[in-house]
């Protein structure tokens, strides 16, 4: 199937309104490159002047005359057709577009009332553009209407479809361009058209933004013969509608047929739409995409010292760079923002004349104050069910056993019921993997491609989201949550690695957009690692990395919380505090496993809400100092601990033993650096300064020393945790190659305990040698030693 195109005669060119549209155009244009350039003379009153020009040109010139040219050409459809349109902006470095086309529309002097719509304004405006104590070179928080960090390529498309989802009235205009199409990321988002549908969600309108170069290569798309790329697109799934400019091509006639094409794709989205919420639609739709053809640079100086610019890699950022020195340069930028002909666009005082204000959308349809794009604002707080309905009930320590993740899905499944169009469970083909299949008792995975009568809970529906990208999974929920809404993103502990960078920009994001008053605090990320490095041990070495937890913790303190629940509880009341949080990134890590449960619902409840806090049922200190604390974190290592302490009660009952479990793992760090750290005194309360802890803990054992490294007792710190040791092998010997195993754990307490290693050598040795009795068990059965495997917690 040909894609759709308009014939170059400008034939189906809409009445009027095209002058208007080629003004704001141009107005939009100039004030983009007043933002790379000026620092003063904003108006061009005078003849410009070295001293008006900025001594640190930076910015990105290439893309913007083709952001703002979509720009203007959605703003005549929006108020043509009384449109809700939220504007993506995917080209990295295109704030020179998206801030002057917000100044344009004045949503910009309403955020920042000293940036005015006047020749003052449009001077501070211009001055503040990648300047010391100015704004960025890229679309940022700052921005209004922006829900996208530009600083980074490969998310605009995926975070396109998270803000659609469950949005019916919204079109998406997500700009990709042809640099940003080579990542990995948008190039998986490209199938995320099979999951929107077309009644219950929004439209996303792809606009494919080819101009031929990056920084200095030329592009992949843009390089590749049409039919092959226009295949390519349908192959994904999409209609190609296509516009091709050339630099020399009369604007009029480009306007027209841009105009023609972007009016055949609203009557196509129209259509889809339309059908189906009559009933009558039966296969999935295919959705437009809108491939523009402009070269880089456009409007821009077409040569500069005899090399050509316009349409070439060398207006990718500053086209001209000596301006300050060079003579020709200063000329060759005063002809060049003179072409757009600023005294018919700005009015004496500055401010854009009626015809420009009378072209854009008014109040709420304008792109730049759309309330999408501050999601805060939007925020409807979830409705939580009580999590005592789902708790286990616990009569004593250790006495039953349950799948802590197995629980949360109950829960979950209750949440989903309560919020059935804000809420959203996504995972890379992990939701039932991963314990959490009670969802599906209300719910399906939403899919739209072919479904077959063997498939399980896939329809064209659901609050489930599932495709086998960690990218699309985590850019899904971003686009969700910053436009107003809730979800949880759930991964395998291993290879949530593949999302580190985006979550480093939505850290970014939050800690930028706390500090910026109209911007109001949006639902947390929350990120539920699960399938951990402990109980990996079917699958291996490759699937064995508690490493994020390293990554997310160096991350803004006001930010980033880090929970290890040991059991079902505690994940129950974590999980609830995460999803009632605001502008964090809460990660939790929790087994799927059917493990021993310690605490009941209040005292879990009450656990976490401490963050750490003395186990004494466990412990045989009371009344006196402890010769030792044993400290774990996690739930294997909690295990692994108890283990221990029941060797110890029964080889050295004289040792008093204190057992401190940790569930918030920042609490560890002093309250100078982290908000939930614990007061110096109440560490103390817990670890004794001159007391031994040795601490079992879930991750790297160094994250815990360097979180602790201010505290008193940190030289009497002794951490045992993951050494980057695996295989396929049984879960206990796991435990054994990194020293987690219970008996090093109980020989280490014999090392760091004063007075124990001379006397009890013998037991020492006994200890190791049970490790070397439990390894030939497995190696010679396949499985673990019958103690370990039946091993039951005894208070006795």
């Amino acid at each position: 199937m040909r894609p759709a195109t308009v014939p170059r005669t400008g034939a189906g060119t809409p009445p009027g309104g095209l002058a208007d549209l080629h003004a704001w155009w141009r107005a939009a244009n100039y004030l983009a490159v007043g933002q790379i350039y000026l620092m003063d003379n904003p108006l061009l009153d005078e003849p410009l002047r070295p001293e008006h020009v900025k001594p640190r040109l930076l910015g990105h010139w290439g893309t913007t005359p083709g952001l703002t040219f979509l720009w203007a050409h959605l703003n005549r459809v929006i108020r043509a057709r009384d449109l809700e349109v939220l504007f993506v902006a995917g080209p990295g470095h295109g704030g020179p577009a998206v801030v002057a086309t917000a100044w344009l529309e004045g949503t910009y002097s309403q955020r920042y009332p000293e940036v005015s719509r006047d020749r003052a304004g449009m001077r501070r405006l211009f001055r503040q553009f990648s300047f010391p104590g100015g704004i960025p070179s890229h679309a940022a928080p700052e921005t209004p209407g922006s829900i996208h960090e530009g600083g980074e390529l490969g998310y605009s498309l995926a975070h396109a479809y998270g803000a659609a989802l469950d949005n019916p009235g919204l079109l998406v205009a997500c700009v990709i361009g042809d640099g940003e199409a080579e990542t990995g990321a948008l190039a998986a988002s490209w199938h995320a058209n099979k999951f929107l549908h077309p009644v219950t969600d929004g439209t996303v309108l792809p606009i494919l933004h080819l101009n031929g170069y990056k920084i200095a290569n030329p592009t992949v798309l843009a390089r590749i013969p049409e039919r092959e790329l226009l295949a390519l697109l349908e192959g994904y799934g999409h209609e190609p509608f296509v516009v091709d400019v050339a630099a020399d091509d009369d604007p009029q006639e480009v306007h027209a047929r841009t105009a023609a094409t972007m009016d055949r794709i609203l009557d196509a989205i129209a259509g889809i739409r339309g059908r189906a919420a009559a009933g009558r639609s039966v296969d999935r739709p295919r959705w437009p995409v809108l491939v523009l053809h402009s070269p880089k640079g456009w409007t821009g100086p077409a040569t500069v010292d005899g090399k050509p610019v316009e349409g070439t890699w060398r207006s990718h950022q500053v086209p001209l760079s000596g301006v300050r020195e060079n003579p020709e340069h200063l000329a060759l930028l005063e002809r060049w923002m003179r072409s757009y002909r600023p005294h018919e666009l700005f009015d004496a005082e500055g401010a854009p004349r009626a015809a420009l204000d009378a072209f854009a959308p008014g109040g709420k349809r304008r792109m730049s104050a759309v309330p999408h794009a501050d999601g805060g604002s939007l925020l409807v707080p979830l409705r939580l069910p009580d999590t005592r309905d789902q708790a286990v009930a616990v009569p004593a320590p250790g006495r039953v056993r349950a799948s802590a993740t197995g629980v949360l899905g109950t829960w979950l499944r209750e949440v989903i019921r309560a919020n059935p169009d804000n809420f959203r469970l996504l995972g890379p083909d992990e939701v039932a993997s991963n314990r959490l299949q009670a969802a599906f008792e209300v719910t399906d995975r939403q899919f739209d491609g072919i479904r077959l009568p063997t498939d399980e809970h896939q329809a064209a529906d659901g609050r489930v989201l599932e495709i086998l990208s960690e990218h699309l999974c985590e850019g899904w929920l971003e686009g969700y949550l910053l436009t107003g809404r809730h979800g949880v993103f759930t991964c395998y502990e291993a290879f949530v690695h593949i999302v580190d960078s985006m979550v480093n920009q939505h850290a970014k994001w939050i800690k930028v957009s706390r500090g910026i008053a109209w911007r109001r605090p949006i639902a947390s990320l929350n990120v539920l690692l699960t399938s951990h490095v402990w109980r990996q041990d079917h699958n291996g070495f490759s699937h064995q990395d508690p490493g994020f937890l390293d990554h997310v913790v160096n991350k803004r303190s006001e930010i980033v919380r880090v929970y290890l629940p040991p059991d079902a509880n505690t994940l129950l009341a974590t999980a609830e505090g995460c999803l009632r949080s605001r502008d964090k990134i809460n990660v939790i890590v929790a087994g799927k496993q059917v493990e021993h449960q310690w605490l009941g619902p209040e005292a879990a409840a009450a656990h976490v809400a401490r963050g750490a806090g003395i186990w004494d049922w466990a412990s045989n200190d009371a009344g006196h100092e402890p010769d030792v604390v044993l400290a774990c974190c996690g739930d294997v290592p909690t295990v692994e601990t108890l283990a221990a302490v029941m060797l110890l009660r029964e080889h050295l009952p004289d040792v008093r033993v204190r057992v401190v479990n940790v569930v918030d793992l920042m609490c560890l760090q002093d309250p100078v650096e982290h908000p939930h750290g614990l007061a110096q005194r109440a560490y103390d309360a817990l670890f004794p300064p001159t007391t031994p802890v040795v601490f079992a803990f879930h991750g790297y054992p160094w994250l815990v020393h360097r979180l602790t490294y201010r505290r008193a007792n940190h030289d009497v710190l002794h951490v045992r945790g993951y050494r980057e040791e695996g295989t396929t092998t049984t879960p206990f010997d796991m435990l054994m190659l990194n020293d987690l195993d219970r008996f090093h754990l109980a020989a280490d307490v014999i090392d760091r305990v004063p007075g124990l290693a001379v006397r009890h050598a013998a037991l020492h040795q006994r200890l190791l040698d049970e490790r070397l009795r439990c390894r030939a068990h497995t190696r010679r059965t396949g499985e673990d030693a019958p103690d370990v495997r039946g091993w039951e917690w005894s208070p006795a």
